[in-house]
């Protein structure tokens, strides 16, 4: 059977840097930290009290009162950036097949703040369970696929992937099987999360997970640096349309660029820790390159999982020089997490996008918050510190990984006719 090519035709995003996949990008070229004390509550208690909140984002630009209500805050941001790729994709009623077209989506957690909120309500009362009847189509993790597809009217495959931080990242990699395997024509794919709330933070905290650094939140991101203290948590979404070659050709679609390949893995080892020799990241990162047959010198640039975390940067790494070889050393590396913070199941879909802009517009965002080298990173290796490089990217790889020892990365090529 001959697989069918997969190409990208529409972005959407909604992150802390901006509002807009444009914003978005400006962001990142210009090294913005998205990093700010928390506003959605008090933190005052918490030993993290900053995050990479989405800013300026109110409900009613885009939902009717009693809609949004309905929504939990993951789900919105899920509607309002598949809005965004669908106007993009220029995906118009006669120009395909609803039965045909699917949404497969990633979260992490799902609605946190819903859950969150309705158990505190219960505990609060006098023990008479008084619960909101959208308590629980808030609250699931797969309702957002489902509020997509509802829109829109797509009928084709339709479901949510759950892996952790690798959650978006799978949910790509799904849709890009589904229509290779000539299942749909088109998906609409991506993740999004909403985790910045009470339990969100004081659960990362109790992990020893997040930064503490509240006297320089901008500057508390520091993947790769020596005195890197743990991630930011980050809200918002991304989507991409993916597209079989010949369907989007036949409408007159532009394409950003193509999907080539992706693999998964896992570590096998700890619940939270990454392998301390990166052997989840290094089988991921082979299997990517076997899946879409590019040998590892074809690379240009990677988008790393890099959280900014004392193990999981080092374990990376490791892996990246051990798949890579010499060719490491020509590699651009960068962690746009650096500004965005971590998004959780929605980080996939972000980075996904971003090294899609940088095959577009041949730059290579940042890592910025590089103060201080460690002596644990070859010296040698270009981790695009603190400022865009140009250079020319013709393919990028991005990789995410996720707590229970999740591993997914996917390959992406400039487009060729």
């Amino acid at each position: 059977m001959e697989l069918k090519r997969v190409v990208v035709t529409g972005l959407g995003a909604l992150t802390p840097l901006g509002n807009t996949v444009s914003e978005y990008w400006n962001g990142l070229i210009n090294g913005v930290s998205g990093a700010a004390p928390i506003t959605r509550f008090d933190a005052s208690k918490f030993k993290t009290q900053f995050a990479c909140e989405v800013k300026g984002y109110e409900p009613e630009k885009y939902f009717d009162r009693k809609e949004a209500r309905k929504m939990d805050l993951f789900s919105q941001f899920a509607l309002v950036v598949a809005d965004e790729a669908v106007a993009d994709a220029q995906l118009a009623e006669g120009n395909y097949d609803p039965d045909r077209v699917g949404v497969i989506w990633g979260s992490g957690i799902g609605g946190l703040r819903t859950f969150q909120e309705e158990c505190v309500n219960f505990a609060n009362g006098d023990g008479t369970p008084r619960f909101n009847p959208f308590f629980i189509p808030k609250m699931i993790a797969d309702i957002s696929a489902g509020h997509i597809s509802i829109k829109y009217g797509f009928r084709g495959p339709n479901f949510v992937t759950v892996s952790a931080c690798a959650s978006a990242t799978n949910a790509i990699l799904d849709s890009f099987n589904y229509i290779r395997l000539g299942i749909a024509d088109v998906i609409v794919t991506g993740g999004s999360e909403a985790a910045v709330t009470e339990a969100g933070i004081g659960g990362f905290n109790a992990l020893k997970a997040l930064s503490e650094r509240n006297d320089s939140p901008e500057t508390a991101s520091r993947p790769f640096d020596k005195d890197r203290d743990g991630f930011v948590l980050g809200e918002g979404a991304g989507a991409l349309i993916l597209e079989e070659y010949e369907h989007a050709k036949a409408r007159g679609a532009k394409i950003y660029a193509e999907v080539l390949g992706g693999g998964m893995s896992a570590d096998a080892y700890h619940i939270t820790a990454p392998h301390p020799e990166g052997l989840g990241a290094l089988n991921v990162m082979k299997n990517a390159l076997r899946d879409a047959k590019l040998n590892p010198e074809e690379v240009d640039y990677i988008n790393v999982h890099g959280t900014s975390t004392p193990l999981g940067d080092v374990s990376e790494v490791k892996a990246i020089q051990t798949v890579f070889g010499e060719h490491a050393y020509n590699l651009n590396i960068s962690s746009t997490k650096s500004m965005t913070g971590h998004l959780l199941g929605a980080a996939g879909a972000i980075e996904a996008i971003a090294s899609i802009l940088a095959i577009q517009n041949n730059i290579v965002p940042p890592t910025i918050n590089h103060f201080t080298d460690d002596e644990s990173f070859d010296p040698k290796l270009n981790f695009t510190f603190n400022k865009a490089q140009e250079r020319n990217v013709k393919v990028a790889l991005s990789n995410t990984f996720g707590f229970g020892g999740h591993n997914t990365s996917v390959l992406f090529r400039q487009f060729e006719d």
